[in-house]
Parts: C-alpha cells; structure tokens; sequence
C-alpha cells in the first residue's frame, strides 16, 4: 500500500480527480492559507503591542505576549512553507496539463495528416506534375502559334517598301526645293499717305459713282 493510500484509505482504490479539479482544489487551499497568513500577521502585531504596553511594569503579561508572538510567528513559516509546496505543486500540475493537451493535439493533427495522406501515391503525384507540366507547355506553343500574324502581308518584301517609302521622300523633297526657287510676287506698296477727308455735307448720300470716281482718282 502507498503512502497516500495509508493516508487517506484502507487499501481502496478512489477515483483520481481530474487536473482541472486538482487544480482547482489546490487554488482554494492556496487562498485559505493566505487569510491564515494575514490573520497570523495581525495577531503577531497585536501581541507586539501588548508586550510593548506592559513593558517593564508587567513583565509577566509581557513575556506571556512575547510567547505567543513567537507561537504565531511558528505558525507563520510553517504557512509560508506550505503554500511553497502548493504552488510548487499547482504549477507542476498546470505544466503537466498544458503538455497534454500539446501532445493531444499533435497527435490528432498527425493522425488527420496521415489520413489525408493516405489515398495518396507518391508516383502517381508525380505523373500527374508530369501530366500538368506537359499540357502548360502544349498550351504555349497553341498561344504562340495563335498569336503569329498569318495571311495577307506574309510575302511582301519589307526592303521593297522600304525603298517605295524612301523614292515618296526624295519627290516630297524635289518639290520643296523647286518652290525654293520661283521669284515670289511682289505686292503693291501700301500709301503713306492718309486718304482725303470728305466733307460729309458734299457727299451726296445715295450717289455711289462719285465715290467710284474719288476713289479712282486717288489710286492713279
């Protein structure tokens, strides 16, 4: 029989608690021994009060307060060393927890990998890569082949037109020099002088042959 089976039963095997449980369980604990610890805080205040108090007038209430600081302050380090242990013991557990949930997931994820993996040929893969590379390339040469200009401007010589294209030039250039040449036309000098002023009053207003004739007469 184990030890803790000497502790808490006759031989019994009980039923384990779960790590969420243990876990919990050791919180609770962990809380009622701190209030154990701040209780005992105060008390050791108190009696530290009272043995100042009576001081050298009562030396025996005193020494009786000194005594049971000390009980207190016993108690104290026994708390400290306690919750020590549980923490050391919950943070194990919460490890231990944290592992198994780990390796629980690991193990599903390898288990659905393998799975997945399992109607798969690695030969048959690579037939296929195969299969998908040769029909890219088959698609490239129909794109290729698509996009080549094909019908009318196949048989024509490029150097035949390029020559047609330089003769159009050198006439447009003939041409342009020609022009260069020929006298251009010498326009009639406009006059200096200002054009007789009119009396509005001796010009008959309907009588057009008399401006004909000033006009006329003016230009000659």
């Amino acid at each position: 029989m184990s030890g803790l089976g000497k502790l808490f039963g006759k031989g019994k095997k009980a039923k384990a608690p779960t790590p969420q449980e243990a876990i919990q369980k050791l919180r609770e604990t962990e809380e009622v021994l701190v209030k154990k610890q701040e209780f005992l805080e105060q008390k050791i205040q108190q009696e530290l009060q009272t043995a100042k108090k009576h001081g050298t007038k009562n030396k025996r209430a005193a020494l009786q307060a000194l005594k049971r600081k000390k009980r207190f302050e016993q108690q104290l380090a026994q708390i400290d060393g306690t919750l020590s242990t549980i923490e050391f013991q919950r943070e194990s557990l919460e490890n231990a927890t944290t592992n198994t949930e780990v390796l629980k997931t690991m193990s599903d994820a390898a288990r659905a990998m393998k799975e997945a993996h399992q109607h798969m040929d690695i030969d048959k893969v690579d037939d296929l890569m195969s299969e998908i590379t040769e029909q890219q390339d088959i698609a490239q040469q129909i794109s290729d082949a698509i996009s080549k200009p094909v019908g009318f401007g196949d048989d024509v010589d490029e150097d035949e037109l390029l020559a047609e294209l330089e003769e159009m030039e050198q006439e447009n250039l003939d041409k342009e020099l020609l022009n260069v040449g020929e006298p251009t036309p010498v326009l009639p000098s406009v006059p200096a002088s200002h054009l007789p002023t009119v009396p509005a009053s001796k010009v008959p207003v309907d009588d057009d042959d008399e401006d004909m004739k000033q006009l006329a007469a003016w230009v000659s």
